[in-house]
């Protein structure tokens, strides 16, 4: 009796180990663009891959990324930006040309794609835009990814319509430019609002699980609960 009860403990905690380890989510980031901009690939154990703001803009960079996903044998599915500053969506119709992927955007971030090669010229680093169909939403939403379920966060502020990925099973969010280690994003960009940045963070970053992973647009990755404590900017 004794035995067959370990048996069928230790199936179990095999079962449960087997369902999480095909749950786990895998992040790369790459470092892209004269501006430093991170960009993001989440795939899982079946080798599907979501793409965020890809601000490969070198030839060697789009290399880069692409030998990445061939080595270790991934398959792109979907194209996200955060938003649509220049710095973010320069590999936009690279990946729509090479992968066949249609971009996603919040709708309020078409009018800052629209400007994106305006603004790339005032930089200095022109490029073509994305001209693909786009898949814009509306409003907070959710889709399944992985095995689980990924929550969209509406993040406004240091754009106009920015949006937060977060992973709730995974422990991670990806933020943009909203939420950075002890910073936050600009404020002085057309559709930048300081206390709507704010109040993004405070109602839907900072009401996350402290031990979350926040994934920035630049720099290096923190957490929730450091942000709260030393973030100078915005104190939780």
């Amino acid at each position: 009796m004794i035995q067959n009860e370990l048996g069928t403990f230790v199936s179990n905690k095999i079962k449960a180990f087997n369902l999480e380890f095909c749950r786990m989510l895998n992040v790369k980031i790459f470092q892209f663009n004269p501006l430093q901009e991170n960009t993001y690939l989440v795939y899982d154990n079946q080798k599907n891959c979501l793409i965020f703001d890809p601000g490969c803009y070198f030839d060697n960079e789009r290399d880069v990324l692409v030998d990445f996903i061939l080595k270790n044998g991934l398959l792109p599915v979907q194209l996200w930006n955060t938003h649509c500053h220049l710095d973010h969506v320069f590999g936009n119709k690279f990946i729509h040309e090479e992968y066949g992927l249609f971009l996603h955007i919040h709708e309020g971030e078409k009018k800052v794609l629209d400007r994106a090669p305006e603004s790339g010229l005032m930089w200095n680093i022109p490029f073509d835009n994305y001209n693909g169909p786009i898949n814009s939403i509306t409003a907070e939403t959710s889709f399944d990814f992985g095995g689980e379920k990924v929550q969209i966060l509406e993040t406004p502020g240091h754009s106009p319509a920015s949006i937060s990925f977060y992973f709730p099973d995974s422990g991670f969010v990806i933020a943009g430019d909203v939420l950075f280690r002890e910073s936050v994003g600009r404020t002085d960009l057309p559709g930048a609002n300081p206390d709507t940045l704010v109040k993004s963070i405070l109602e839907k970053l900072y009401t996350l699980p402290d031990e979350t992973v926040v994934y920035s647009g630049h720099g290096m990755p923190t957490t929730i609960g450091h942000e709260k404590r030393y973030n100078p900017f915005v104190k939780g």
